[in-house]
């Protein structure tokens, strides 16, 4: 199911936001001007990103323990072993829409 998450002015390059969309928290962000959402835990150690995470040049990095993703596609980058589970995202009419179906967790 498609729900609306914010407006696109709402998110910035290299910033990340929070939600919370149908009782499931996730992360937003801007990555060349295309919106990427995403679980709020690293898929490391379960650290929360909105305190350890920092995007820069498209690339999310866990400060904890300096897991790295690219965020365009959600591919491990440096020492990281697992991708970033993204959500299906949209832009129409101005606003950012995520598709959830179900809360995306990482296998422990």
């Amino acid at each position: 199911m498609w729900h609306r998450l914010c407006a696109v002015g709402d998110l910035a390059e290299d910033s990340l936001a929070r939600f919370d969309i149908a009782g499931i928290a996730v992360l937003a962000t801007l990555v060349g001007g295309e919106a990427r959402v995403f679980p709020p835990r690293c898929p490391h150690m379960a650290e929360p990103l909105e305190q350890s995470g920092v995007c820069e040049e498209g690339v999310l990095t866990c400060t904890k323990h300096l897991w790295q993703w690219e965020l365009a596609s959600g591919a491990a980058a440096g020492c990281a072993e697992r991708p970033l589970l993204l959500y299906p995202t949209k832009c129409d009419g101005g606003d950012v829409w995520v598709e959830i179906e179900r809360e995306l967790a990482y296998d422990e």
